[in-house]
């Protein structure tokens, strides 16, 4: 499974909220709201829009600080 926990603690570590960042990278809320299920790989798609967009590389959005790979029970 993919885990966004990263991303979500960078939101907080800036002050800021979903909808801001929905704001900065032209993704939709729905999409951001997937993003939250954390076996929904379909969002890594999506990650390089948000370290690509507007003010979030000086926020340290970077690829490898906002994803992580999570084994799924029967891969541990």
């Amino acid at each position: 499974a993919i885990s966004y926990n990263g991303l979500w603690k960078l939101l907080i570590d800036n002050n800021m909220k979903k909808g801001d960042l929905c704001a900065k990278t032209g993704l939709s809320s729905s999409t951001i709201a997937k993003m939250q299920t954390a076996s929904h790989s379909s969002g890594v798609k999506n990650v390089p829009d948000i370290c690509s967009g507007k003010n979030l590389q000086r926020a340290g959005f970077n690829f490898g600080d906002l994803v992580d790979y999570v084994p799924d029970e029967e891969e541990k």
